[in-house]
């Protein structure tokens, strides 16, 4: 028996592959006994604009040295053939949505970006665009990237993902195999999927049999009104080809980050303070309930939002926000995501009994991700908020050795109070003052108890 695979559906390749227009079925006459077909081209002719093919290059570094290879086999590599663990050139293909037009902003997967130095952005009407990251969540494999100069764009219009229902029509739009843009349709097979496949990151996907195969990664997954829904993310398939069983993040968990990272320049994780797993039958005998589905809190942690909303250990979480809850992955995925300081409300099952709470989620601060490509001279420093001792700004928490910013003379524990006169306080404010592009760039800079401004023209 051949093992399932998972897979990223972004495409690597070797060589540059032509781009074709959408693939169609082979024609259909427009009446039958008088009666016009359906159709879903008028749909996509309003869609197809915001959606764009992403190509990517960059160099990443061999995952093998020299000392990882057995001795009987190190004669036939020779000490020089990971010679410091030397950075290979890669090239890669993935698809993304414009989801702000004015803006430039456009939505993907973080694994079609991830380590990019270049990224070029192709629209349906064959205009290229170079693109920069604004921000990015690698445990939820989401990110936001922006075309520079961005003119006559269309945008796609984003629906409530937790309105969704197992049977709902799907279309995914993508660029698989460097084909270019390629429409299939499908249904949704299942809600809140997880593949429990690492457990460092958070899925909640939706499950599709709509084709989707490598290079679809960071494509929309969208209703019969052309509203996004999801964004295309993984497959599984013994073959590494499309078998009919495709995730998609919802567009709900994508937004919610999006937002945190233009308003922060970060993700802020929301943190409920509880432990638990599966209700499985078993469970559910042994605590006499009649639910079949939800999320079993085995421990509460002391001071959690879960603490002080009155969760106990031995409850079972059926539904946040008034939406049925199928597992524990689920419940982890739509908190975390949701953001820090945000209320929800709960419902729980304690004694056979169904009860509802507002809770108030705590930042889970050891997930921040810090955001790139705010400013060039800033590029080869990690970024992240920095709130203590009544003091707010931006902290340089690592410099790479010979990056732009290393040259600039900046250092680990810089902390950036204040552009050209004006304060800031975090990752977003930062974004948003450079945002325009000023011709000259006055960064106030702490470091250790001296006051300094770095000058950028």
């Amino acid at each position: 028996m051949k093992t399932k695979k998972i897979l990223l559906t972004s495409i690597a390749l070797g060589l540059s592959l032509l781009t074709t227009s959408v693939t169609t079925q082979a024609a259909l006459p427009a009446f039958v006994s008088e009666q016009q077909l359906p159709s879903l081209s008028p749909m996509l002719e309003k869609v197809l604009p915001a959606v764009v093919s992403i190509s990517v290059e960059g160099k990443q570094k061999s995952r093998y040295q020299y000392n990882d290879i057995p001795e009987e086999f190190k004669f036939f590599f020779g000490p020089d053939a990971f010679q410091d663990n030397a950075p290979n050139k890669f090239r890669g293909l993935g698809s993304g949505v414009i989801i702000n037009a004015e803006k430039g902003y456009v939505l993907t997967n973080n694994h079609v970006i991830d380590q990019a130095d270049k990224i070029t952005v192709k629209l349906e009407d064959g205009r290229e665009f170079s693109a920069k990251v604004v921000g990015k969540d690698e445990m939820s494999d989401v990110a936001l990237i922006q075309l520079k100069n961005p003119k006559n764009l269309a945008e796609i219009k984003i629906s409530d993902s937790d309105k969704l229902r197992v049977g709902d029509f799907t279309v995914a739009i993508g660029n698989p195999f460097g084909l270019g843009q390629t429409v299939t349709s499908g249904i949704i097979s299942a809600l809140g999927r997880s593949t429990g496949s690492d457990i460092n990151t958070y899925e909640n996907y939706i499950q599709t049999d709509a084709a989707v195969n490598r290079g679809n990664s960071g494509g929309p997954l969208i209703n019969l009104n052309g509203e996004l829904v999801g964004i295309n993310t993984a497959i599984i398939s013994p073959s590494g080809g499309n078998a009919g069983i495709a995730f998609a993040i919802p567009s709900n968990m994508a937004t919610s980050l999006v937002k945190q990272i233009l308003e922060f320049g970060e993700v802020r994780r929301g943190f409920l303070g509880i432990k638990g797993g599966e209700l499985d039958a078993d469970l559910a005998d042994a605590f006499d309930v009649e639910a079949k589905q939800g999320a079993f809190v085995s421990e509460v942690l002391p001071n959690s939002a879960a603490e002080k909303a009155g969760i106990k250990a031995g409850d079972i979480i059926t539904a946040i926000n008034g939406q049925k809850l199928s597992s524990f992955a689920e419940l982890r995925a739509k908190i975390a995501t949701t953001g820090a300081n945000k209320e929800i409300e709960l419902t729980y099952l304690r004694d056979g009994k169904s009860k509802d709470v507002k809770v108030t989620l705590q930042s889970d601060d050891q997930s921040q991700t810090g955001a790139n490509g705010i400013l060039p001279e800033l590029d080869g420093a990690e970024l992240s908020n920095y709130n203590e001792k009544d003091l707010k700004g931006i902290v340089i928490t690592k410099i790479k050795p010979k990056s732009l910013a290393d040259r600039r003379g900046l250092k680990t524990g810089d902390i950036i109070i204040g552009v050209n006169r004006q304060k800031v306080e975090n990752l977003g404010q930062l974004r948003k003052l450079l945002e325009n592009n000023p011709s000259a760039v006055a960064l106030n800079i702490l470091r250790d108890n001296s006051n300094f401004y770095l000058i950028i023209q």
